[in-house]
C-alpha cells in the first residue's frame, strides 16, 4: 500500500500568511516561506498555498513567494486560487510549484482541464472540489450552459435523491451552489485529465468536527486518481478517519498544524501506531 500523505495548507494574501474564517477578519500569520521551511523540516509530504488575493494584478506576488519557497524547500508545492488560463499555470510551474489547483475555471469551462493536462501533464493538474450536502432549502445558480454537451450532461444534479446522500458543487467559499453532482463531477474531471482531486467539505470546513467521511469515501471510490481530504480537522483521529474510513490518499489540514496544536511528526506517529502507512 502506498504511504498516505499529510499536507498542511497556508492561505496567502499579498505575500503573507493569513488566518480567518471564510476569508473574513484576516490577520497576519507570518511569512509563507518561513512557514514552508518549518513544515519541510517537520517532514510534511507536501504543502498547499491558497492565493486568497487571486487577481491578475497580484499574481506576481504569489509567483515571488513560490520562487522563494522552491529555493529553500524540497517537498512538492501546490498552488491554488485565481487560475484563469494556461498562462497562469505556466507561470506558476516556471516559478517552482509542482501542481496547480483549479476550481472556478473548471466549473466555468470543464474542457479547460483537458487543455491544461494536455499542455502540462495530468500529474500537475489538481481539481479542487468544494462540496455541500444537498438540502431541500438550497438555492442554486443558473444551470451551466455546457449541460447541453452530451459528454457533460450526466453531471447535472438529480434531486430529490430518494433518500440517498447527494452533494452539490459550491463556489465562492460555499456561498454559491451549482447544479452539479459532486461525485459525478470528480469522475468527469478525471476523465478530462485531472491527476488529483482536492476535496473539501464546505459543511465541515472550519467546524473541527472531522471530515465528511461519506463524501470522502464516495468520491474516493468513484475515481482512480488520488483524493486529498480537506475540511473539518480538529484532532489526529480525524486524519486517521479520513485516510482509512474515507479512503483518501492524503489528508490536508490547516489550523491544527499552524497553531502548533499538533506537529507533523505527532500526526504521522499517531497514524503509524494505528496501522496507517506514512513516511517518517
Amino acid at each position: 500500500m502506498l504511504a498516505k500523505r499529510i499536507i498542511p495548507c497556508l492561505d496567502v494574501k499579498d505575500g503573507r500568511v493569513v488566518k480567518g474564517v471564510n476569508f473574513q477578519n484576516l490577520t497576519d500569520a507570518g511569512d509563507p516561506v518561513e512557514n514552508a521551511k518549518f513544515y519541510d523540516d517537520e517532514g510534511a509530504d507536501e504543502l498547499v498555498f491558497l492565493d486568497v488575493t487571486a487577481s491578475h494584478e497580484k499574481r506576481k506576488i504569489i509567483l515571488d513567494v513560490v520562487g522563494r519557497t522552491a529555493d529553500d524547500v524540497f517537498m512538492p508545492l501546490t498552488v491554488g486560487g485565481g487560475i484563469k488560463g494556461l498562462d497562469d499555470i505556466r507561470d506558476l510551474l516556471n516559478a517552482g510549484c509542482d501542481k496547480v489547483s483549479i476550481n472556478t475555471t473548471a466549473v466555468h469551462d470543464p474542457f479547460f482541464i483537458k487543455k491544461a493536462s494536455e499542455r502540462f501533464g495530468s500529474q500537475c493538474i489538481v481539481v479542487a472540489v468544494d462540496a455541500k450536502r444537498v438540502r431541500p432549502d438550497m438555492t442554486y445558480e443558473p444551470e451551466e450552459p455546457w449541460f447541453s454537451d452530451p459528454f457533460l450532461r450526466e453531471v447535472r444534479l438529480v434531486v430529490p435523491s430518494n433518500g440517498g446522500l447527494v452533494w452539490a458543487i459550491s463556489t465562492h467559499g460555499g456561498r454559491k451552489m451549482r447544479f452539479i453532482d459532486a461525485v459525478k463531477w470528480a469522475k468527469k474531471m478525471e476523465d478530462l485529465g485531472a491527476g488529483e482531486i482536492l476535496l473539501t467539505s464546505m459543511d465541515r470546513d472550519g467546524t473541527r468536527d472531522g471530515y465528511d467521511i461519506d463524501l470522502t469515501r464516495a468520491i474516493a471510490e468513484a475515481v482512480t486518481i488520488p483524493v486529498v481530504a480537506s475540511g473539518g480537522v480538529g484532532t489526529l483521529e480525524h486524519l486517521r478517519e479520513g485516510l482509512v474510513e474515507g479512503k483518501a490518499d492524503a489528508a490536508l489540514a490547516a489550523s491544527i498544524f499552524h497553531y502548533r496544536e499538533y506537529s507533523i511528526t505527532q500526526a504521522k506517529e499517531y497514524l503509524r501506531e494505528r496501522g496507517v502507512p506514512v513516511r517518517l
